[in-house]
């Protein structure tokens, strides 16, 4: 990696305007693409700048870096018309730091390895405070090598940086941390409304949990958007219903059961159901509410 790599960045919503935002501030030059110019706008007058597609994103940069929806949107900005692989020089690499699908993330991988363009798999955990702060946890899955040259990026956007191994290996971390935090937030959602029911106050109940060996992230952040009945802050809970998509796809090509995942996509889908798919997921607690409904 030369002193001052070149970068491009796609995918500057809720978590890629602030992590290509902390890049420019770093000092590297950047080019943007985003399919609304508006969300281009804050990069542009940060000194990026603005390109007409993926390709021209390649063709100016040494790294890209990508954080798009789904699987298909990865697909399409990297290996469609226009797309990345069109741009691209050997030698440049592919960072996708969206949570999508491994065998995705593998397919991707090969057909830019076909080309000499490297490709790294790096969700990233710590959702929108966390990428503003810098304070992301980034998994990352691809060659050692090619980790090593885009680390002191991943310093830029992170504190928690692990190399799992080969491609994919940084999406199957992702989808375990979705299963745990999605899983857990069920909990967090039944408990604090158990408490409700009995007519003990849920914010003392949490601020006890949060002493406690029940603590957890989950409950800190999402157990007080709960408490506080603040669902408009935070990621879509649409989101998580593609991610667990993913997490029991996985376990299904395993034959590996997975009851608690089936049970809280119900739960998410039900959420989406009653038109509360892009409030935070913490909005799950409503769907408990309403189930329980004389």
């Amino acid at each position: 990696m030369t002193a001052q790599p070149r970068l491009g960045f796609i995918g500057l919503g809720a978590m890629g305007r602030p992590m290509a935002l902390n890049l420019i501030k770093a000092g590297y030059p950047m080019a943007v693409y985003a399919r609304r110019p508006g969300a281009a706008a804050p990069l542009v007058a940060g000194g990026a700048r603005a390109v007409a597609n993926p390709a021209e994103v390649a063709q100016a940069a040494d790294v890209v870096f990508t954080i798009v929806t789904a699987s298909a949107d990865s697909e399409q900005i990297t290996l469609g018309a226009h797309g990345l692989i069109e741009g691209a020089r050997a030698g440049t690499v592919v960072v996708d730091m969206a949570t999508i699908s491994p065998l995705t993330t593998r397919n991707i991988a090969q057909e830019l390895e076909a080309r000499g363009v490297e490709h790294l798999d790096a969700p990233v955990s710590g959702g929108p405070m966390g990428a503003q702060g810098a304070t992301l946890a980034i998994m990352a899955g691809g060659k050692p090598q090619v980790f090593e040259r885009v680390k002191p990026l991943f310093e830029r956007l992170g504190k928690t940086i692990l190399y799992m191994g080969d491609h994919g290996a940084g999406q199957v971390t992702k989808a375990c941390n979705q299963l745990a935090l999605t899983v857990t937030l069920q909990g967090v959602a039944e408990a604090l409304m158990l408490a409700q029911h009995c007519g003990v106050d849920p914010a003392k109940v949490r601020e006890v949990m949060l002493g406690g060996i029940a603590a957890s992230r989950v409950l800190e952040l999402f157990g007080k958007r709960m408490v506080e009945r603040n669902f408009e802050n935070g990621i879509d809970a649409r989101l998580y219903h593609k991610d667990l998509n993913i997490v029991l796809d996985l376990a299904h090509q395993l034959g590996m059961a997975a009851p608690a995942a089936a049970v809280t996509l119900q739960q998410i889908n039900a959420l989406i159901g009653s038109g509360g798919g892009n409030s935070d997921f913490s909005r799950m607690i409503e769907v408990l509410e309403k189930a329980s409904e004389p």
